[in-house]
């Protein structure tokens, strides 16, 4: 069961095995940057009644995680669309934990783009290397720029509280996930709370059994929410308004089929005050579509991806990677099957 339908979300559309293995490409796309520790993202891409579709949970992801993920692939394939307010969603840039140097020459991929959210927290990197990048970007967006920073839980309490002390006087708009726990938010967000700060919760939404125990606990102002590891579009649009917290969309190193589905999901909530990390095309060396959801203007539209054979080929995984993942898809649909 999807941490959505456990929440009393929409039930996954769960089509038979050989149609949803019929059309599998799986890609192995080259980073500009390595991000999180990647350098090359695998994927896998397959085409449902509704169109082209997306299957990526992180390689090291347990079955009953990347379940969750198959619910999204196949409700985006195959299960009803969504109503779009929109047509298009303002994307952040996407800063990885690289030296304050590099800054500009990344935040060039993102033209228009007046958020940026930078990474921190960096195992084998220290406070000092976060201050110097956040400082750097500030420079390169002026007074103006939206900054936001994600830790990944990586912090306790107390580091957590002594990061943001050093990073206020850079008018932070929120910090994301800057601790573990629910309980560790909360006290986070006790200590900041006069600095003006707001707290994103990400991990403690897309990884928890219970996506809603955040906000009941008042351990967050913000919630980040993400498609495919929320269960699909539908799933992800109920947590948000059961939740009744202001939510930005991000991506999950997807390709541009799997930032259509989340770029159609921030353009189906009924408010969108913040930009969302949906930009994250631009940390590819390689797509798999001649027309990647780049930023144009600091946006991206809210329209479906159709891949381009040609780039489904030269990105074609390796045949035992390949071999891995429709096993996972296999594995994760008896699952699914199960409910």
């Amino acid at each position: 069961m999807t941490d959505a339908a456990a929440s009393g979300g929409p039930a996954p559309v769960v089509p038979a095995l050989p149609e949803v293995l019929a059309n599998v490409h799986v890609v192995a796309l080259p980073m500009v940057t390595k991000f999180r520790g990647v350098t090359v993202r695998e994927a896998a891409v397959f085409e449902g009644p509704h169109g082209w579709t997306e299957f990526s949970p992180f390689v090291e992801y347990g079955d009953a995680e990347a379940s969750a993920w198959l619910a999204a692939a196949l409700d985006y394939g195959w299960g009803p669309d969504a109503t779009l307010l929109r047509p298009t969603v303002r994307v952040n840039a996407t800063v990885p934990a690289l030296a304050a140097t590099e800054v500009p020459a990344v935040l060039a991929r993102y033209p228009g783009a007046r958020t940026a959210k930078v990474k921190v927290a960096e195992p084998g990197q220290t406070l000092e290397d976060d201050v110097a990048r956040v400082a750097a970007v500030r420079e390169v967006l002026g007074p103006e720029g939206r900054i936001r920073v994600d830790a990944n839980a990586l912090w306790n309490v107390d580091e957590a509280e002594h990061a943001i002390r050093a990073l206020e006087g850079f008018d932070l708009e929120y910090v994301e996930q800057p601790v573990a726990s629910v309980d560790e938010l909360v006290e986070v967000r006790r200590r900041v709370e006069r600095l003006g700060i707001l707290i994103a919760a990400d991990e403690s939404v897309r990884k928890a059994t219970d996506p809603l125990a955040v906000a009941r606990a008042g351990a967050a102002d913000v919630l980040i929410i993400k498609a495919q590891p929320l269960g699909g579009i539908r799933s992800a649009l109920a947590i948000a308004a059961a939740a009744g917290l202001p939510c930005v969309v991000s991506s999950a190193l997807d390709t541009s089929i799997g930032l259509a589905m989340g770029a159609q999901l921030a353009a189906a909530l009924p408010t969108q005050d913040f930009d969302c990390g949906l930009g994250t095309a631009a940390l590819f060396a390689s797509d798999v579509t001649d027309a990647p959801l780049l930023p144009v203007d600091g946006a991206i539209p809210a329209a479906r991806v159709t891949p381009s054979p040609e780039l489904l080929e030269r990105n074609a995984a390796p045949a035992d990677r390949r071999a891995w993942w429709l096993k996972r898809i296999t594995r994760c649909h008896a699952l699914l099957s199960r409910g």
